[in-house]
């Protein structure tokens, strides 16, 4: 697969295909991939890039590809695939847990059947890898709220999904041998992260930024990975010459809710956010090892750096009118 040498061999050889590149970790990818000079085509089925907007300028936007189509089509699919020239395939379009759980069929569709026609794409394109994204949801949560052992269900049917995706991959690699990274984040947090069961500290930043209050609805331990430093490691894991259908864990900065509101307060002190108790129905915590044994040690902001970069981003916004704070 091209594009595996140096930063340099990278820019003339490389071309990404990110799908749900309007979402938050894709719209990181994509300013990444941007900064990097490194051409990527976006294939999203909505038009609404307010996320890029909010950490991109127009002018970075003006190199970006943008090509409008749903994955559940395999036609569409195979494609975008042929038109971008892609080297590279970061897959990140899912639908978030609220969505799954309203419209179960169409999160199946999206989530699982997309994907199939993402790796079955790849395949017939003659690629020899893809990167997607799994999730923390796989796992339920254990009764000690400890680590992931594999009896433990998912408590969600995106859980489930992504669970499928996993099985998928590993298949596609068996019988084809196309090779895959899965990553699974547990919580992302950063400009751009609006949606979803786990978007409550990022909203509880912009609020603080706005000056309203807020309530996260959760509370506990948890691993919380800064969305740059997501972006950069799904592209580490597109670039690693890894054979075999992998899955890797993210840590980030392992801390409490109560943890996240205090360096809420330490950037905008008085700012009225609080905080639920009740723990989410997934891990406290993920074991990373194999992912720094295979990829390296991940890029990690701080926890307090990553609030306060993401506190600053949206306050600039709002005094630019790129974003309002409405809950």
């Amino acid at each position: 697969m091209a594009g595996e040498g140096s930063g340099s061999e990278r820019s003339g050889s490389e071309r990404f295909l990110v799908t749900g590149a309007l979402g938050c970790i894709g719209a990181w990818v994509v300013r990444n991939l941007v900064q990097e000079h490194v051409p990527v085509t976006v294939f999203d089925v909505s038009v609404d890039s307010h996320r890029m907007k909010l950490i991109m300028t127009p002018e970075q936007m003006e190199g970006v590809q943008f090509m409008q189509g749903d994955i559940t089509d395999l036609a569409a699919v195979e494609a975008v695939i042929s038109d971008s020239g892609a080297s590279h395939i970061v897959h990140l379009a899912a639908l978030q847990v609220p969505f799954c759980r309203a419209d179960p069929p169409l999160g199946a569709r999206v989530n699982v059947v997309g994907t199939v026609n993402m790796f079955e794409a790849a395949r017939r394109a003659g690629l020899r890898r893809l990167v997607y994204a799994s999730s923390v949801a796989v796992f339920g949560r254990d009764e000690d709220g400890g680590s992931e052992p594999e009896s433990v269900l998912p408590s969600t049917l995106y859980g489930v999904y992504k669970q499928a995706n996993e099985g998928t991959a590993r298949l596609y690699w068996q019988d084809h041998g196309l090779s895959s990274i899965g990553l699974r984040p547990h919580t992302v947090y950063g400009p751009g992260r609006d949606q979803g069961m786990t978007s409550s500290p990022t909203k509880a930043m912009l609020a603080a930024a706005a000056g309203v209050s807020f309530h996260i609805p959760f509370g506990g331990r948890g691993d919380y990975q800064y969305a740059d430093d997501t972006a950069k490691l799904f592209l580490r894991a597109a670039r690693a010459p890894l054979d075999g259908a992998e899955v890797f864990n993210l840590r980030g900065s392992r801390v409490d809710v109560a943890e996240i509101v205090a360096a809420i307060h330490a950037v905008e002190p008085g700012a009225p956010i609080t905080h639920d108790d009740q723990p989410l129905a997934v891990p406290e915590a993920l074991d990373d090892a194999p992912l720094r044994a295979a990829l390296g040690a991940p890029p990690v902001t701080p926890l307090l750096e990553g609030v306060s970069q993401t506190i600053a981003i949206f306050r600039q916004a709002l005094i630019d009118g790129r974003i309002r704070a409405a809950f």
